[in-house]
């Protein structure tokens, strides 16, 4: 990894890129439930948690293979590519492996039990590592210049 052309991805760009992803698959899944399950699907205590197999499904499953499949071909899902950065291996620097990209995504739950702790981390981190990064042995990246040069006067 080239230290002086990259920097590690902080705390309140990735959060821009999670609003991003949250919103991309809103727009999505929504339309799909509410078609399958009616203007009901949106009160919780009329269908509870999961409203169906369907719910399931949309909700849970094709999100995280969405993502996974993301991390696979792109190092990065559309609201990270959409701030410039990449998930790569924290050693090496090249892409994670799709084991890598799969236990990342699983350890976005335990990053988020104690009181989403292990995504805040991000913030303190040395490297702008959230415990899902930190066990799955990756860092989000992105170049250090991401506009035009400068001008410079003689």
């Amino acid at each position: 990894m080239y230290e002086g052309e990259l920097e590690y991805a902080g705390f309140w760009v990735r959060v821009g890129a999670t609003l991003i992803d949250s919103i991309l698959i809103m727009l999505i899944t929504l339309p799909i439930l509410i078609s399958i399950y009616g203007w009901d699907y949106l009160l919780m205590e009329e269908t509870g948690l999961i409203a169906g197999p369907a719910d399931f499904l949309i909700t849970w499953v094709l999100p995280a293979v969405a993502i996974i499949v993301f991390w696979i071909t792109k190092q990065a899902t559309p609201g990270k590519m959409a701030i410039s950065a990449k998930i790569v291996d924290a050693s090496s620097g090249m892409a994670p492996s799709t084991g890598q990209c799969i236990g990342r995504y699983l350890a976005y739950f335990i990053s988020m039990f104690p009181l989403c702790l292990g995504i805040l981390w991000v913030a303190f981190d040395r490297k702008k590592q959230g415990w899902h990064d930190k066990l799955a042995g990756t860092v989000v990246v992105r170049q250090k210049r991401r506009g035009p040069e400068p001008v410079r006067f003689n």
